[in-house]
């Protein structure tokens, strides 16, 4: 038994190593991780399935100017993240803005504004499949809550113009390593006040 249990371990490695000169390894070794990889992710959205999904944990928030200032604070960062989003993002960059948009909305200070974002967010979910479609997005959802508060309607198609993220091109230093430039764009800044 011993015998051939050993004679089966030899081969095993005798074939493994015959592949790896014959170059068959890398292949395999990617197909593997691909499939991990995917595995992981899968993993990831059920439990972003389980965890972001679910009511708002805060209480009602009382003071009216407290609401407003979190509001447009909240706006500000929402449609920032959306403007720096990757053009095109992995499907892992995907999953964690999505998850990012629904642990924010459970976890929302303002009980109330958490639980009616959340029957916006049932009603038109989160699209991430790019910058522009997460930025349009984020503007067609303010613009839900605006609506709900009696407040102007802001025109989407201008958000890339409108908006500015103070986003920099990549510049390379003397090394070759990427560094950000701090010049400012020049674009005028979208101002919460008059949304």
């Amino acid at each position: 038994m011993i015998i051939l249990g050993s004679f089966l371990v030899c081969f095993t490695f005798i074939s493994i190593f015959r592949n790896m000169s014959e170059g068959t390894r890398h292949s395999t070794y990617e197909e593997g991780r691909s499939y991990y990889r995917n595995q992981e992710l899968q993993s990831l959205s059920l439990q972003t399935d389980r965890f972001a999904g679910g009511p708002a944990i805060a209480p009602k928030l009382g003071n009216e100017t407290a609401k407003a200032e979190l509001g447009r604070a909240a706006w500000k960062l929402f449609h920032t993240m959306f403007a720096r989003f990757p053009d095109e993002p992995t499907e892992e960059e995907s999953v964690a803005l999505m998850t990012y948009i629904h642990l924010f909305q459970r976890l929302y200070p303002c009980g109330e504004c958490a639980t009616h974002f959340g029957q916006i967010l049932n009603q038109f979910p989160p699209q991430v499949s790019s910058r522009s479609t997460a930025a349009a997005w984020g503007c067609h959802v303010h613009n839900e809550v605006n609506k709900s508060l009696d407040k102007p309607i802001f025109d989407c198609s201008n958000i890339g113009d409108f908006y500015d993220c103070g986003c920099a091109p990549d510049a390379e230093d003397d090394d070759g390593v990427s560094v950000v430039e701090t010049k400012h764009s020049g674009r005028p800044g979208m101002d919460d006040d008059d949304r």
